[in-house]
């Protein structure tokens, strides 16, 4: 290439990306807090807004804390699999450690969406396998994007939180 020859600015995909984050153990929002400091941080993932928190209690192991539950959206342009170990990564900074299956925790983060992505393989299923059964999922997302199409049943979050809702009363 010549020199002074312009140069095109390659443009970088992004995919709008749903993280869900619980904590159920300290100061739960400092623990929000500090996630979402280091999720800012992390290349390739910009942090664009951030759920109102709510409370819930603990599904599938009772005898535990209550839970602080968010989600956040944000734009992400590196892999579904590199999001991921950056989000395990955050995890154990802020102070997760590995109790038992469905345990308490200092924070948890779970990619919900990845965009329209549907993917299935070794530790990683996106869209998350137990968001319809989430009120503390769906509710958050839909209060960020309650228009949202849910890349598998093709209806919004929106619809899948009244659903949820409806059935539990």
């Amino acid at each position: 290439m010549k020199v002074g020859k312009a140069v095109k600015a390659m443009k970088v995909e992004t995919f709008p990306v749903f993280v869900a984050l619980g904590s159920n153990l300290g100061d739960r929002r400092s623990h929000f807090d500090r996630a979402i400091e280091l999720l800012q941080r992390t290349e390739g993932f910009d942090v664009m807004q951030v759920a109102e928190p709510c409370e819930s209690e603990p599904m599938y192991v009772a005898d535990q804390p209550s839970f602080l539950n968010t989600a956040l959206v944000g734009r992400c342009s590196v892999s579904p699999r590199d999001l991921l170990t950056s989000l395990k990564t955050i995890e154990t900074q802020v102070g997760r450690r590995k109790t038992f299956t469905n345990g308490p925790r200092v924070v948890d983060l779970d990619i919900v969406y990845f965009g329209d992505e549907v993917l299935q393989s070794d530790g990683l299923e996106i869209p998350h396998p137990r968001r319809l059964e989430r009120d503390f999922v769906l509710r958050p997302i839909a209060a960020l994007a309650p228009d949202f199409i849910d890349p598998v049943t093709r209806r919004s979050v929106a619809e899948h939180l009244r659903d949820l809702v409806g059935n539990s009363g």
